[in-house]
């Protein structure tokens, strides 16, 4: 059985690099779509020859016709769609947020519903859809039925694509997959509202001091988990418009901290954080997600080992620059 031939949008961004990865990894033909022309992310985590194995499409997903034509020309069966601009660029330029965030989503699935394709779309939605109110004062958690109430325009975008997707399902019968990560963390993790831990990671192998802009304790989701979630949901034969929130490990960033400190000694005491805590709820009920198959979830230490382990080849190979990886700014928030 094929594996179908895939279109990533916003194949250059984190969660997108590590999706083409896993494509690229099990030989299965991927197209990526994006407006930006830098490389660097794909480049951190894929080998020269798989990097060469990828087809790159320059385009603007506010533009359907260049999200046709692109389908069209490559053959796609399956869509993950990621391009979006994270919570920093929406708050600085609302409409420039709900162009690319909305309008380029509502654009991917209008394309998806001419050409009549029966995979699901999968797009990311975000638990930046609630905020820390939402969580259930009886169980402690963001119940997975909970009323979104987002605290930010990012968070009511993402709300709109969810409910545009129930649309779509309804009234043109395109079926689709929305996961909802909370704090996504790897390599290529350098910009957004929650970049902080991975930043520090990066600070912590360039040896430069970092403040991650908030505290408390937050859900944690490995890229590479995050990939190959996407890649189950597109495989998957959905019955409607399903959204699923993420798993992962709730951890303290105290914790996270101390953990990087464990990993590089050299670092210890140059990780600080900030007195405030994220707005969104630390515990999140997912176990709905579980219809998609065996979703990876990997430790925490794991993954801030791995992340550690790739940054230490970059540096070696002169390719970590504090700026690129968010160093520079002293605060992530």
């Amino acid at each position: 059985m094929s594996n179908g031939r895939f279109l990533v949008t916003g194949a250059l961004g984190c969660v997108g690099a590590w999706t083409v990865r896993e494509l690229l990894r099990e030989g299965t033909p991927v197209v990526g779509f994006d407006l930006g022309e830098n490389r660097r992310r794909l480049a951190q985590i894929l080998e020269p020859a798989d990097l060469g194995r990828l087809t790159l499409v320059r385009g603007d997903i506010t533009k359907l016709d260049e999200i046709e034509r692109t389908l069209d020309e490559h053959g796609i069966t399956n869509v993950i769609h990621l391009a979006a601009l994270q919570v920093p660029f929406c708050r600085a330029d609302p409409p420039a947020g709900a162009a690319v965030n909305v309008l380029g989503t509502v654009n991917v699935f209008e394309a998806v519903r001419r050409r009549g394709l029966t995979s699901p779309v999968v797009y990311a939605s975000s638990m930046a859809a609630y905020s820390a109110d939402d969580l259930d004062p009886n169980t402690g958690r963001l119940e997975e039925d909970a009323e979104p109430h987002p605290a930010n325009h990012y968070g009511v975008y993402k709300v709109a694509n969810e409910g545009n997707a129930r649309i779509y399902w309804a009234e043109t019968g395109v079926a689709s997959v929305g996961v909802r990560p909370m704090t996504v963390y790897g390599v290529g993790r350098d910009q957004g509202m929650t970049s902080g831990p991975t930043v520090a990671i990066a600070a912590a192998v360039l040896g430069e001091p970092y403040e991650i802009g908030f505290g408390g304790s937050t859900v944690f989701q490995y890229a590479g988990d995050v990939a190959k979630t996407l890649l189950l949901a597109s495989r998957s034969e959905p019955k409607g418009a399903k959204v699923y929130n993420l798993g992962g490990e709730a951890v303290a960033i105290a914790d996270w901290v101390a953990a990087i400190e464990d990993l590089v000694p050299d670092a210890r005491g140059t990780i600080t954080v900030a007195d405030i805590e994220l707005p969104f709820p630390p515990a999140i009920a997912h176990e709905s997600l579980a219809e998609l198959g065996n979703v990876p979830v990997t430790p925490f230490r794991d993954g801030i080992a791995a992340s550690a382990e790739i940054y230490r080849r970059l540096a070696a190979e002169g390719r970590l620059s504090g700026a690129e990886q968010g160093v520079s700014s002293a605060v992530s928030r």
